[in-house]
């Protein structure tokens, strides 16, 4: 059992990542409900396994991964009862304290970002705005590192197309 002083700094560390998480969540998921949904599964599942968390690596990493997993599993789920069908996500803010343009030119960016296959945003997300290396990302979303970099290659060049291709609407 661990002692208290331990709980709480899992809990506060926890905590912290919550904006992360949930960004992560919305590349998996594609929709608020279910990425919230997700991430208050992934706290339960974290808090009720932190006797498993060993302290080694990043507890970024180890939730990531537990998400993924999650999701994998509620894909399943939803095969199987014949509901796979994801309903498109809705938009949340994603800096409230931006400057309106910012936070409308950082809106589009995200939906952007949330319209690439599931793939290529997880990786996206997790190389370019949470900082992971290829091989922490390789590990969170269970795939080989030369897969990691062909993901991330082929989003940043749709990414790239999609930025010129609203930069041309807006001229």
């Amino acid at each position: 059992m661990r002692p208290a002083a331990e709980t709480k700094d899992f809990r506060r560390d926890l905590v912290s990542l919550l904006p992360k998480l949930r960004r992560f969540a919305m590349t998996l998921a594609r929709n608020a409900n279910d990425a919230d949904d997700l991430v208050q599964e992934v706290c339960e599942r974290a808090i009720a396994r932190s006797h498993l968390w060993n302290g080694e690596g990043r507890l970024e990493s180890w939730v990531y991964a537990m998400a993924r997993n999650l999701w994998v599993d509620e894909i399943r789920k939803r095969k199987v009862r014949g509901g796979g069908a994801l309903d498109m996500f809705e938009q949340d803010e994603l800096n409230a304290e931006a400057t309106a343009e910012k936070a409308v030119y950082a809106n589009q960016v995200q939906k952007m970002i949330l319209s690439m296959p599931e793939g290529l945003a997880s990786a996206f997300l997790l190389v370019n705005v949470e900082g992971h290396s290829y091989r922490e990302t390789a590990e969170i979303l269970g795939i080989p590192v030369g897969t990691v970099m062909s993901r991330l290659s082929t989003a940043r060049i749709r990414l790239a197309a999609m930025l010129a291709e609203n930069t041309e609407r807006r001229a």
